[in-house]
């Protein structure tokens, strides 16, 4: 784009093109913001097409809907993740919103009042605000240190990596993790055929069918509740935030009778080392004839790249509804309960875009003009659709 020592100037960048970041970049526009959204993905939606094949929202297109913009999609239909990212994608376009594919940070940094962006092909930015979209766990799959200690013959995916059941080896499956996504996945390779052991504890599971018609009537009180009650405000609120950040989900679609039907021996002694190159639980069995090992533990939270003191001693950012009292003009968007239960599903993210937006506007500096400019006075392109 330019030369390594040639910095561009934009009131703001969005890191990251998800649902979060393109929320965030539809209220920038309507306040007539100057700014870009930096994706590391080619593709607005990449991020959800890479997920495995069967993969579906947990709630439905009527709670799916971004700032703007309904999700297209009968009310009580839940997307799958090809629509998803169909739909971001189509909202992208729709605003005409500035996202930048291909464009991975490097490092956030402090520059004087504001702060410097760069990314890993070497284009450098400087500017006032800086609003990080990407997620609650960026792309580092978290993945335990008992994995290089598996023989080589057996087949490792982290579930990131796993696309369908033919990806794996003939023979046994261990899905270590049983949250929602390892409970998914050992239930759609039980249902192929494959002898699968689920390791780990479950915390619990939804006692109603997510697409059953009594869901349907209860999806609407779910939704309020999740919105207006289970928030920072309310003590049942932060009691379930500190939870939800400190343990793994529910199941959600699948449920224990369920994975029982499918074959799949569900125990919840954790992997803990290896014998032999095999994986041994924490009850000390040994599972001497497994050949694939799925790992559902999640993602580890890093923002290493940013360089400024922003992370708890819990991992987690210090913030307060995406706000960084210590660095002004430094936000998140997209974090699991930012602000309340909804903030975890795509429906949550437009309110939380605009409470960052809406602070992040009144300390602008006044005068500051919409247009962006490079230190040379090269301008850089904004956005600005209508509502």
């Amino acid at each position: 784009m330019q030369a390594d020592n040639d910095e561009l100037y934009v009131e703001t960048i969005v890191i990251g093109g998800g649902q979060a970041g393109l929320a965030t970049g539809y209220h920038l526009a309507r306040q007539k913001r100057d700014f870009v959204i930096l994706d590391d993905q080619r593709r607005v939606g990449d991020n959800w097409r890479r997920h495995w094949d069967s993969l579906r929202l947990f709630s439905p297109a009527k709670i799916d809907g971004l700032p703007g913009m309904e999700f297209p999609a009968d009310p009580n239909h839940f997307p799958t993740k090809d629509e998803m990212a169909a739909f971001l994608e189509a909202y992208r376009t729709t605003f005409d919103l500035p996202v930048l594919g291909g464009s991975r940070v490097r490092t956030v940094s402090k520059a004087g009042g504001g702060y410097r962006v760069t990314t890993v092909d070497g284009t450098a930015y400087t500017c006032d605000n800086v609003v990080i979209a990407t997620g609650t766990f960026g792309l580092r799959p978290n993945i335990p240190a008992v994995a290089a200690e598996l023989a080589p013959a057996i087949r490792q995916l982290h579930s990131s990596e796993y696309q369908r059941p033919e990806d794996l080896v003939p023979g046994k499956v261990l899905v270590v993790g049983a949250s929602h996504s390892g409970g998914d996945i050992a239930y759609e390779l039980g249902r192929a055929g494959h002898e699968v052991v689920l390791s780990g504890a479950i915390h619990g599971q939804l006692p109603f069918d997510i697409e059953s018609r009594r869901a349907r009537m209860i999806w609407p009180l779910l939704s309020f509740a999740w919105r207006h009650v289970l928030t920072l405000r309310t003590p049942p609120g932060r009691k379930m935030r500190a939870h939800i950040r400190a343990h793994g989900g529910p199941l959600i679609r699948v449920k224990k009778e369920d994975l029982a039907a499918a074959g799949v021996e569900m125990t919840s002694a954790r992997v803990v080392a290896t014998k032999d190159g095999k994986p041994m639980l924490a009850d000390d069995r040994v599972l001497d004839d497994v050949a694939n090992v799925v790992w559902c533990t999640g993602f580890r939270q890093d923002f290493s790249w940013v360089d400024l003191p922003i992370v708890g001693e819990d991992g987690w950012p210090l913030e307060r509804r995406g706000v960084v009292a210590s660095a002004p003009g430094l936000y998140f968007v997209g974090l699991s309960f930012q602000y309340a239960f909804i903030s975890m599903f795509v429906g949550g993210a437009g309110r939380d875009a605009e409470y960052v937006v809406k602070h992040l506007v009144a300390r602008s500096k006044a005068g500051r003009s919409t247009e962006g400019r490079s230190a040379d006075g090269r301008s850089v392109r904004s956005s600005a659709p209508a509502a």
